[in-house]
């Protein structure tokens, strides 16, 4: 395994992409790593094992996962979650009481949820702020926080937040600040946080990196061994572990996840071209357009702009419901980043436990819809998008 290891170094990154794992087993010199379902482990004699005794703290399927998603991080190791809810929620472990918080006003629904939950219970002292705002910012900075998380590109509006600027301006304030940067958007090829400033970077792996809406699963990668003993510790102590079976179908989705990102951002261009001229659309959030706001950072920060899109259309919900019921190749449904297109809208979904004044805040209008881009043929996707509109 280490002798892989040490040659992955010399690998590029989409190299290492397709061998995550392969060629590693020692047991029958297997290609592909088998999957280890076993959840428990005998040792070879009293006090002496073989590096894996119970499947909760330590898995081998888990564990190359693990590697893999580290190495393509830049970091130093990871841990392998249930879920991206369960990876956020290993991360504000690290907190206590009288720790400050401070998080994106416009992050994805479920989080905002959870940690407003959280502070409410004492877990933590928390602050949404304007991230994109540098006056707020500033101010918020001068609290001297012990965590700063970012969501960039954010969830569904599409902002993009500069992580470098944000992680010299809170360690230059704390220096044990730890900044997090949620970068399931952008699954890890096209935006490293950690090679940015950021401490930590976390997944949802159920999205792009395991790429086939068929597992739930989460990741948090660290940059140093300080910071991740206390990540296992808590992963270990409180059962967020992800599943062996799930990590063994994100290690198969992950090998293809730099051709499916290439064709899905591909889709994606295309498909932002058909909305920004359509009469139907008041607005595309898109950072590869020049005059989003944050196009200067997301050119300056990504080796790409992503496979999601989100807009406005005209009218009110009705022109949503006539727009969505329309299509045929786009599914209604939650999630992103499948070899599948998907269309969300976020006001009554992924972003309804928000309440009305916090989506209100964050953009999150009645008439905003959010696209997660496949990579079927591009011509059948702009069709069935044309289509719709035009139906609106």
């Amino acid at each position: 395994m280490m002798a892989a290891m040490d040659r992955s170094k010399k690998q590029s990154r989409k190299t290492q992409l397709v061998q995550a794992g392969i060629a590693t087993d020692s047991a029958y010199n297997a290609v592909v790593p088998p999957l280890y379902l076993s959840s428990t482990f005998k040792l070879k004699k009293l006090e002496e094992s073989l590096g894996y005794e119970y499947s909760r703290t330590r898995n081998p399927t888990r564990d190359i996962l693990a590697e893999a998603l580290a190495e393509l991080e830049c970091g130093y190791k990871a841990c392998v979650t249930a879920s991206g809810m369960a990876a956020l929620t290993l991360i504000v472990h690290l907190l206590n009481p009288d720790d400050l918080l401070i998080a994106p006003y416009d992050c994805y629904g479920r989080s905002y949820r959870l940690l407003q939950a959280l502070a409410d219970k004492g877990h933590f002292r928390l602050s949404f702020i304007d991230m994109y705002d540098a006056l707020a910012l500033e101010e918020a900075i001068a609290q001297e926080p012990r965590m700063v998380l970012i969501e960039t590109p954010s969830n569904p509006v599409m902002r993009i937040a500069d992580i470098a600027a944000i992680s010299k301006m809170a360690k230059a304030r704390n220096s044990e600040c730890l900044v997090v940067c949620d970068n399931t958007f952008l699954s890890s090829i096209l935006q490293q946080p950690l090679n940015l400033g950021a401490d930590l970077v976390y997944h949802s792996t159920t999205k792009f990196l395991n790429g086939h809406s068929d597992i739930v699963g989460g990741a948090v990668i660290a940059k140093d061994k300080a910071v991740w003993d206390q990540l296992d510790f808590w992963a270990n102590s409180l059962g967020l572990i992800g599943a062996p079976f799930d990590a063994y179908m994100t290690l198969r989705g992950l090998r293809t996840l730099d051709v499916r990102m290439s064709r899905a951002q591909d889709n994606a261009q295309e498909l932002v071209r058909v909305l920004s001229s359509h009469k139907a659309v008041s607005k595309v959030y898109y950072p590869g357009l020049p005059d989003h706001a944050g196009y200067s950072i997301a050119k300056r920060q990504q080796s790409g702009f992503g496979a999601m899109i989100s807009f406005t259309l005209h009218g009110d919900k009705d022109s949503v419901k006539k727009f969505t019921s329309a299509l045929e190749l786009f599914a209604l449904a939650q999630s992103l980043g499948g070899t599948e297109s998907l269309i969300n809208h976020p006001a009554t979904m992924t972003h309804v436990s928000m309440g009305p004044e916090a989506r209100a805040k964050a953009g999150v209008t009645d008439t905003l819809l959010r696209l997660s881009i496949g990579i079927e043929d591009i011509n059948d996707l702009k069709a069935d998008v044309l289509s719709a509109l035009d139906g609106v």
